[in-house]
């Protein structure tokens, strides 16, 4: 399946990056927040990428242009560098199309915007480009495909240290607990779409707000539940954390490190 990537928004959260890059440039080790991203999706055979490019768009095109894979491949130097023979690869089969969306154009509109690049295909896969998961992508697919649904998309039960607050008309409090244990789930960003979506999407609209409400009303939207790892870089707090996973060794969304059956795929890559 193609996968259409938003990546045009401007991260102000993360000023200390987003005056020089859009967010899914900031670095995670070696490789920026949206490589991790599109290697998580290689991993399950899923190579055909649509970038919706928008504020810093050239950032992301020159880092393609500039690839280095031996940043993240074992390779064999020779002849004082005049020969440089790579053992692994992580790019060599990837097709990637960049398309300017707009620098103000909101997630319903990029995807409207590549619609043209989605012809002939059946589903395309969807994702904001900001976060991370160990999610298992074939078994979400496969859920989905057997259905009816014109969407679906990672559901996670965020464990942050925030509490729910219900409130009675004169503000008195009615109870209040911890969101970790409030039955809430997010939206995380993980998409699954039937071309028909575009049936369903109007003019302008966001991708999330109107269209979803009628796909709901026409019960065919679908949500797969997700109790592993999953982590959005909103703030340079979320950046830290990540970081610190990174540098410790303990990265759950590098999915491509753990042995995936039937298929074999090599070529680990460092963080």
């Amino acid at each position: 399946m193609k996968v259409v990537l938003f990546c045009g928004g401007q991260g102000m959260r993360l000023r200390e990056y987003s005056e020089a890059i859009p967010k899914p440039m900031v670095p995670l080790g070696y490789r920026p927040l949206l490589w991790h991203i599109m290697r998580y999706y290689a991993h399950y055979g899923h190579k055909d990428f649509i970038l919706c490019l928008g504020y810093k768009a050239d950032s992301v095109k020159q880092y393609f242009m500039n690839y280095n894979e031996c940043l993240s491949n074992d390779f064999v130097f020779s002849k004082g560098g005049r020969q440089v023979k790579l053992l692994s690869s992580d790019i060599d089969d990837w097709n990637i199309t960049f398309v300017d969306t707009g620098l103000h154009s909101n997630i319903g509109e990029r995807l409207a915007a590549v619609r043209p690049f989605l012809e002939g295909e059946e589903m395309f896969l969807a994702n904001y480009a900001d976060g991370l998961t160990d999610l298992d992508l074939p078994a979400m697919l496969a859920d989905f495909t057997a259905s009816a649904a014109v969407g679906s998309f990672l559901a996670y039960q965020p464990p942050h240290s925030f509490h729910i607050v219900s409130l009675t008309d004169d503000d008195h409090v009615e109870y209040i607990s911890p969101i970790a244990q409030s039955g809430l789930w997010i939206n995380a960003g993980y998409f699954a779409f039937r071309t028909e979506i575009f049936d369903y999407l109007q003019p302008g609209e966001e991708l999330v707000e109107n269209p979803f409400q009628r796909l709901i009303a026409a019960n065919r939207l679908r949500a797969h539940r997700h109790t592993g790892f999953w982590a959005a870089m909103d703030t340079f707090k979320d950046k830290q954390q990540l970081d610190e996973l990174c540098n410790g060794g303990d990265v759950p969304w590098e999915v491509w490190r753990k042995p995936l059956a039937p298929r074999v795929v090599g070529g680990a890559v460092p963080c």
